[in-house]
């Protein structure tokens, strides 16, 4: 019989000399052999001691690259569709799923429970892939929690609206909606790694004030987490202060009454995200983050959803090998600008408690971080309802179709949302959440895979 050649090697479906070709091998997955390569380690060190080259800031000049000379080998399989590479021991190879006050005053209930949890089952160490201690009835824990807080809200509020700003991509590993529609997070709080979860009901009628929350925490940071659950929800917000003239910023206010201006008061948590979203399209920093926060991440502590993780410590980023960055998607320009980040995360944590220009000035003193990325930042860690993402390849277009009629560019953009000053960030929140997007005239932008280079 003659050897199959061209496509026929590969496609089941094609027959020569009247036998049926097999279709790729389809096993276990074979690490790439590096053999042929001469001259570099077998093994890559941690990212700290590979100096890479570039600036991710928008609008600043790319630096040149570094030598590829210098840098260790790729010693991982390739990251091809069929050749995945293998997360190192307690990794998780592939990404989740789905499951699919009377006054104004906050009252917070959190307690210790640690004693109560040998008898209550689970645990902090048990591993998000197991079943033990993670088991939910009716989509509520039947683990007793760390801490907890009972909070009767006095404003209209939307948790999963409000929330939803926080998530990166349908798939993100810190990040869950239950099967009741409870909301399931994760958080490298200063006390350590906390699993939250939020849930809702209505003390009233339909968006009054009267949304009392129920949230529980486990892990060493439960009792910070649950005490930053009212900022985060929006408690230091001023939505009233927002008087929109236009009519279709009035009647999305309107539609979209539960939407607060949330802070999550974790700088490097939505540093990181912002770093990896710079100059490429969303599907490849929603994968970038998801791969490297399931391969260096931990555990989400308590009985958290299967494969929800928290993300990597400061010194987990810097020990992030280089193959690992190349295979999720993230060349050295990004690469840089986090492990610059995560040194400096000390002084990067206060720019949660400072005035909007003295954060932005903090923020873009880092090599790689331009307004764009800043505003990003300030607009979750801060809650700066008046942080504009100046930069953004769809916001202007948004901005300009939804006010003017017509696209428009940064400058046009930031004339149109002057008479705003205070709210702007509310304005593009609100037109991306309910705006009417303009016409498509051509392709999306294809999503690049950089580790099939």
């Amino acid at each position: 019989m003659p050897e199959p050649r061209g496509c026929a090697r590969f496609c089941p479906s094609v027959r020569m000399a009247g036998a049926r070709v097999r279709a790729p091998w389809k096993g276990p997955e074979r690490p790439l052999s590096l053999a042929w390569v001469e001259g570099f380690p077998s093994d890559s060190g941690p990212f700290e001691g590979i100096e890479l080259g570039g600036s991710g800031g928008r609008g600043d000049p790319p630096r040149a690259a570094a030598d590829p000379g210098e840098l260790p080998a790729l010693r991982d399989q390739a990251s091809g569709p069929r050749n995945r590479a293998v997360p190192e021991p307690g990794h998780i190879a592939l990404p989740p799923h789905e499951v699919g006050a009377e006054s104004d005053a906050v009252t917070v209930g959190a307690r210790n429970v640690g004693q109560q949890r040998g008898a209550a089952g689970g645990g902090n160490g048990t591993t998000s892939g197991q079943p033990d201690g993670r088991v939910h009835e009716g989509g509520v824990p039947t683990e007793v929690a760390d801490a907890e807080l009972d909070w009767r809200v006095p404003f209209r509020l939307d948790i999963r609206l409000t929330l939803s700003v926080h998530r990166r991509g349908a798939y993100d590993p810190t990040f869950r909606t239950g099967p009741a529609g409870e909301i399931w997070r994760t958080c490298l709080s200063p006390a350590g790694p906390a699993t939250l979860r939020l849930s809702a009901r209505r003390d009233g009628p339909l968006l009054s004030p009267g949304t009392r929350i129920r949230a529980l925490a486990w892990g060493p940071g439960a009792h910070w987490l649950v005490n930053a659950v009212p900022e985060l929800l929006g408690v230091l917000d001023n939505p009233e202060d927002f008087r929109p003239a236009h009519p279709r910023l009035a009647e999305l206010a309107r539609r979209l009454a539960g939407l607060r201006i949330g802070r999550t008061s974790r700088v490097l948590e939505a540093l990181i995200p912002a770093v990896l979203e710079q100059k490429v399209v969303g599907q490849e920093a929603r994968r970038a983050w998801r791969r490297l926060v399931t391969w260096h991440g931990s555990n989400a502590p308590g009985p958290a959803p299967v494969g929800l993780r928290v993300m990597p410590s400061p010194e987990a980023w810097l020990a992030i090998p280089f193959a690992d960055w190349h295979r999720a998607g993230v060349e050295p320009v990004r690469a840089r600008t986090i492990a610059v980040a995560v040194r400096r995360a000390v002084r990067l944590e206060t720019v949660a408690g400072l005035p909007g220009g003295e954060a932005d000035r903090l923020l873009r003193s880092l090599p790689g971080v331009g307004p764009w990325t800043a505003a990003e930042v300030r607009q979750r860690a801060c809650g700066d309802a008046d942080a504009v993402s100046v930069g953004d390849y769809h916001i202007p277009t948004l901005v300009g179709w939804a006010l003017a009629g017509a696209p428009a560019d940064d400058a046009r953009m930031l004339e149109l949302l002057a008479p705003y000053a205070g709210h702007r960030y509310r304005v593009t929140r609100l037109l991306e959440l309910g705006g009417q997007a303009p016409p498509r005239r051509g392709p999306r932008l294809s999503a690049r895979d950089y580790s099939a280079f």
